[in-house]
């Protein structure tokens, strides 16, 4: 199983300089994906917003930089917005970003978890659903074909062209991100591409039967089980011991999903609320090392998952106790689950 990590990079959306506040998270982040790299971590990804409080929204640009600093950690969007892009300019800055990584690109493509991307690019939100579908349709052709030909309702049609670079990877790997909708699951079975479920609230175990479905979409379709990649997208935090992983990572986490709640409706959070997610049957992965291996296999076990991607860099979280974090993430978590794993293979 690959583990990794995600993140948004947060900013604060109040700071009086904006650009300098950018700069700032960029440099630490980048310095995030290099340690990633060095402690030996699989994956990491990189989510796309366009909104004050996130600095990713050009995400293949961020993963660029990154790959000049790193040797085998593979780069993700997390997500790319696909549904109010062009396919043909995120293929071809995929594709880029695969030639200057020697081939450890991958895009991500979902319809995102906030709207405004859609008014800032001229795309109407009752267009939801399709925008998505064609979109999606024309990447994989773009994907699986040099020249393209493609027409659709909702963007001009494309007779016969060559789309340049190719990337070094072939097929270009493309991973579907849902959020629990059993039609999204359904879809990225029936179409062969690989599944990232977030989980970010809630019991994990209720998203059991939707990798089943999944799965069963795959089937159905005819497609090879073994290309039916899945990953589970999930927050938490790593520190020496649980109780600092929990004082270190409440606040932060909180403000964020307090601030995303005001715009929701959502009712505010508490601790004992943070404090019931982090239980073995929560929805955050956290606490020291061992706790946090241990609840990462258990979860492998309820969902047969090939890659675990954690968010731990959210909101005004200090870039140190990151650092630490994603440390103990690879020299401490990422052993444990592998010895753990190899232990259940061999019994």
């Amino acid at each position: 199983m690959e583990l990794g990590l995600y993140t948004f990079a947060d900013v604060d959306p109040n700071a009086a300089d904006k650009g300098a506040e950018g700069r700032r998270r960029l440099a630490d982040l980048l310095e995030e994906i290099e340690l990633a790299d060095q402690v030996g971590l699989d994956v990491f990804g990189l989510g796309e917003h366009h909104r004050p409080d996130y600095a990713a929204s050009a995400p293949a640009v961020i993963l660029a930089a990154a790959a000049a600093r790193t040797s085998r950690i593979r780069l993700t969007s997390a997500v790319t917005v696909l549904s109010s892009d062009d396919p043909v300019r995120v293929f071809q800055q995929f594709a880029t970003l695969d030639l200057l990584s020697n081939g450890r690109a991958e895009i991500m493509a979902g319809r995102g978890s906030f709207i405004e991307s859609f008014p800032l690019f001229g795309q109407s939100l009752d267009d939801y659903d399709q925008l998505f579908s064609e979109k999606l349709g024309l990447l994989l052709a773009l994907r699986d074909s040099e020249r393209v030909t493609w027409s659709g309702a909702l963007r001009s049609p494309i007779n016969d062209r060559g789309v340049y670079p190719r990337p070094l990877q072939d097929p270009l790997p493309l991973w579907i991100a849902v959020g629990g909708t059993p039609q999204s699951v359904a879809r990225a079975g029936a179409l062969g591409v690989s599944m990232a479920l977030a989980i970010i609230g809630g019991e994990p175990a209720r998203f059991a039967p939707l990798f089943q479905l999944y799965r069963e979409a795959g089937r159905r379709s005819g497609q090879d089980p073994s290309k039916l990649k899945t990953s589970i997208n999930v927050h938490g935090f790593i520190a020496d011991t649980t109780q600092e992983a929990a004082d270190q990572f409440y606040g932060p986490q909180a403000e964020v999903m307090n601030r995303i709640g005001r715009e929701r409706g959502w009712g505010p959070t508490n601790r004992a609320h943070f404090d019931q997610a982090i239980s073995p049957t929560g929805n955050l992965f956290l606490g020291d090392p061992e706790t946090v291996a241990r609840k990462i296999v258990a979860h492998r076990k309820l969902f047969g998952n090939d890659r675990f991607l954690l968010q731990m860099a959210i909101g005004p979280m200090p870039h140190d106790r990151i650092l630490h974090g994603i440390e103990l993430y690879g020299t401490k978590v990422a052993p444990l689950v592998r010895e753990m794993l190899a232990e259940e293979r061999a019994s």
